[in-house]
């Protein structure tokens, strides 16, 4: 036995380890509860300074230590003179460095460098810069140092070019980086804005065509990538308008403005529009974008609307000159040869179809069911994401053929709906079909549709009608063959004053007992009901 090294156990290593992390944290707790206590007595010392880095040093992710060294230097800076304040900061930049070096995603640290580079008497943003570009060499997708950088912009005032040439770099390097591209998508309109008098976050269309060759070249070098795929996709997207329809009602003495989006405010004049005798006209002002809609509702007319048609806007599709159509003429050839090469690559089918989109919605509408399909068969795991597109897309090519036909009746039965969207565009509609599809409930938005009369939505899945709600002239519902199995499924039809005609044959709630006396209470006016 003797001149052999003796070999700790495991059990004896775990020990020794175990007694050696209850060392450093009975340090780091009295560390801690020292750095506590000065803050609650209000020092603010060199030495509660030195603290506070000796336990940030090991754990940069305490924010309350953080908030107690800025407390500590502003004091300072009371008590120091200037060069003794940008030197104080300076050793802070140092320290923040090392903390980086720890977790390089640390938020306390990033904001903290924002903090005291904003308060350095004279800050060398060049300095920051160059930490930044090191930084994002080594994870080009810290989104940290990603909007750090972008504060050190803003502060010195970086020409937008320079940003841009930037991103051409990091791109040019690596394709896939998905920070680049977003921030390339945010710098382009600031220099090639499609409307230069206004703020618009379109690009014109000479750089737009610029920009396609660029991700064309991102996507062929590696067609699963998906950060090239996602710039493609914002690049075909489209504005849309914030006011859609301004319609006036003299009968219910009513206005109703649909918005294209939430919108947080919108205060109507008061006064009374039921005398016919008189013309009124309304203007509708919406001062986030500057935007108005006339409406006029003339002498003896009981109802007026003002909207610009989803054709005339180009709502659903891209605005196509001669030379854009023929790019994404070629665009979308290339693509599809690029299929041909990569027949089950997803992001090949999706972009196909959104170029299809573009370029002539209805025209390639079997088309793009067909994709749609394969898109299904390849992709399952996001099969409902697929289907709630492609509701989307149907309802957009429904209401393109309904204003050709100039009418107010919106049918879109038996096409396997998911989801009801654009339901903006539909508030002059009176009569919808929404038959045969594979909806779960009318969402609140479908309160939009002030003008609506008949609601048929028979052979769905739906549980929830909590959009049908305060619609004044609806008459008829139709609800046949889905999920209805409560009362309080049916409460918002309370709130519809003309209700006269409710079929809710083949529901659960048709099983109920006593159902029929139920709904007579609650919905006073149906006159005719069908259980």
């Amino acid at each position: 036995q003797h001149g052999r090294v003796k070999v700790k156990t495991t059990a004896q290593q775990e020990e020794e380890k175990k007694k050696e992390r209850e060392k450093k944290l009975k340090i780091y707790i009295a560390a801690r509860d020292a750095c506590f206590s000065k803050r609650k007595e209000g020092i603010f010392d060199d030495e509660a300074l030195q603290l506070t880095q000796q336990l940030l040093s090991s754990n940069p992710d305490i924010a309350t230590l953080w908030n107690y060294r800025r407390e500590i230097l502003m004091h300072l800076e009371t008590v120091r003179d200037e060069d003794e304040v940008q030197k104080i900061y300076q050793d802070e930049l140092l320290f923040l460095e090392s903390c980086l070096k720890v977790n390089p995603k640390s938020y306390g640290s990033w904001h903290h460098r924002g903090w005291v580079s904003a308060r350095l008497p004279r800050p060398d943003w060049a300095r920051e810069l160059g930490l930044c570009d090191r930084c994002l060499s080594l994870d080009d997708r810290n989104f940290h140092c990603w909007d750090y950088r972008r504060m050190v912009v803003r502060m010195s005032g970086v020409p937008v070019e320079k940003e841009l040439e930037f991103t051409d770099r990091l791109i040019g390097s690596n394709f896939s980086n998905y920070s680049s591209w977003h921030y390339r998508s945010t710098l382009l309109p600031l220099l090639h804005p499609e409307c230069p008098e206004q703020d618009s976050p379109r690009l014109c269309e000479e750089q737009l065509l610029k920009e396609y060759e660029l991700v064309q070249n991102a996507f062929f070098t590696d067609p699963n990538d998906q950060s090239a795929w996602f710039y493609y996709r914002w690049l075909l997207g489209r504005g849309t308008p914030m006011i859609s329809c301004v319609y006036v009602s003299r009968e219910e003495e009513r206005v109703a403005v649909a918005f294209s989006r939430p919108v947080s405010i919108c205060d109507l004049p008061p006064g009374t529009i039921s005398d016919t005798s008189n013309e009124h006209n309304l203007t509708v002002h919406l001062t986030e974008t500057h935007t108005h809609k006339d409406c006029a509702l003339y002498t003896g007319r009981s109802e007026s609307w003002c909207r610009d048609t989803a054709t005339d806007q180009e709502l659903f599709r891209s605005e196509l000159s001669v030379e854009k159509t023929s790019v994404l003429q070629s665009e979308l050839q290339s693509v599809k040869q690029l299929q041909e090469l990569e027949p089950l690559n997803k992001w090949c089918l999706l972009t196909i179809i959104l170029l299809m989109r573009a370029l002539d919605p209805l025209g390639y509408e079997k088309e793009t069911l067909a994709h749609f399909q394969t898109l299904k068969e390849v992709d399952s795991m996001r099969s409902a994401y697929y289907s709630d597109l492609c509701s989307k897309f149907m309802i957009e090519n429904t209401i393109l053929k309904m204003e050709y036909a100039e009418v107010r009746v919106f049918s879109i039965s038996d096409q396997n709906l998911t989801t009801l969207c654009h339901l903006d565009q539909l508030l002059l509609v009176t009569h919808i079909n929404l038959s045969s599809n594979d909806l779960q409930r009318l969402p609140p938005q479908f309160a939009m549709l002030q003008c609506l009369e008949v609601l048929e939505a028979d052979n769905n899945f739906i549980e929830s009608l909590e959009g049908v709600y305060r619609l004044p002239k609806l008459e008829e519902v139709s609800l046949k063959n889905n999920k209805i199995s409560t009362l309080a499924d049916l409460q918002p039809l309370a709130s519809c004053p003309k209700l006269k005609r409710l079929d809710l044959r083949g529901n659960p709630i048709t099983q109920t007992a006593g159902v029929e006396s139920q709904l007579a209470e609650l919905l006073p006016s149906v006159t005719d009901l069908l259980l």
